[in-house]
């Protein structure tokens, strides 16, 4: 596994994940965003960001927050050439 990229907790990407969630769909990458009641219950990363379609291939960020799944999910679009506009 490769390493886990550097989150920023303070950027305030929760407050846009849906505007960024609307963006990916116009660009024909579907994506979702979920938390999983048993993983938080269990103490480990609860949130995930899913992706796939357009020009993106099947991607998969988990965190323990909304933000840092998000943070994590932005980084790996980055990576992958996807060019979020956030």
């Amino acid at each position: 596994m490769g390493r886990w990229p550097k989150v920023d907790l303070d950027s305030g990407v929760e407050d846009a994940t849906l505007l960024i969630l609307e963006w990916l769909g116009e660009q024909g990458i579907g994506a979702m965003i979920r938390v999983d009641a048993e993983r938080l219950h269990e103490g480990r990363p609860a949130w995930t960001f899913a992706a796939s379609g357009g020009p993106l291939p099947p991607m998969r960020a988990d965190g323990a927050s909304a933000a840092e799944c998000m943070s994590r999910a932005l980084s790996r679009l980055r990576e992958a050439g996807v060019a979020v506009p956030f």
